[in-house]
């Protein structure tokens, strides 16, 4: 049997329900909308979670906390291990392949490359993101890393105070020793004797018999 056996039967399209005809139409008087109130009128909707006079059960459940679930960017995961298993080497791995594959679900979505397991292929994998290890391996067996993503740039992390104190302080220890040496090193070389001076070499008279010239 088939839907279409039935419909044929009993028609394929349903009566459309007319109300407001009175009483007699079979709906009442008020034609199934009740007595009075926005639930009579046209564009009356109820509101969602709405509990009348009540104060709502979603205002009564106690919240603590921030969530980032809504900004979290989920990646469709893939380890090396499978990379191995599945592709040849040489191969040009790239998200339709891995769809084909069965190993993600959607090409278009985001894609990141683990690196659980050993590569021993030299593979050129296309990708959104890589984990450290992943790209090391990679490289290693020969293969080549294309980011179809920009390179997550390196979070500031910053530095709590008393870690910049304690940094400041050695740096001030450190430029008073470097001070003092400086000092040190001065004052030995000003102890120290300096060379002999070269003799000046010897005249053969004619300055002398200038200046007695010159008296």
């Amino acid at each position: 049997m088939n839907i279409t056996d039935i419909t044929k039967e009993a028609g394929a399209h349903k009566k459309r329900k007319r109300v407001g005809r009175g009483e007699s139409s079979g709906w009442g008087k008020t034609s199934g909308r009740g007595h009075k109130g926005a639930g009579q009128r046209s564009g009356y909707r109820a509101r969602s979670l709405a509990e009348g006079a009540n104060f709502p059960f979603f205002r009564r459940i106690p919240k603590y906390g921030f969530s980032n679930a809504q900004f979290r960017t989920e990646y469709q995961v893939v380890n090396l291990s499978v990379l191995s298993d599945r592709f040849d080497a040489g191969a040009h791995v790239t998200p339709a392949d891995l769809e084909d594959k069965g190993l993600i679900r959607d090409r278009e979505n985001l894609v990141k490359i683990l690196g659980d397991g050993d590569l021993t292929k030299g593979l050129t994998v296309d990708a959104h993101r890589f984990s450290a290890s992943a790209e090391k391996k990679i490289a290693a067996a020969g293969g080549k890393v294309n980011w179809l993503a920009p390179r997550p740039k390196k979070k500031f992390v910053k530095k709590p105070r008393w870690q910049l104190a304690a940094e400041e302080a050695e740096k001030g220890k450190g430029g008073k020793k470097a001070k003092g040496g400086d000092k040190k090193a001065e004052s030995k070389a000003k102890a120290k004797p300096e060379g002999k001076k070269a003799k000046p070499e010897a005249d053969d008279g004619s300055s002398a018999d200038e200046g007695a010239s010159n008296d």
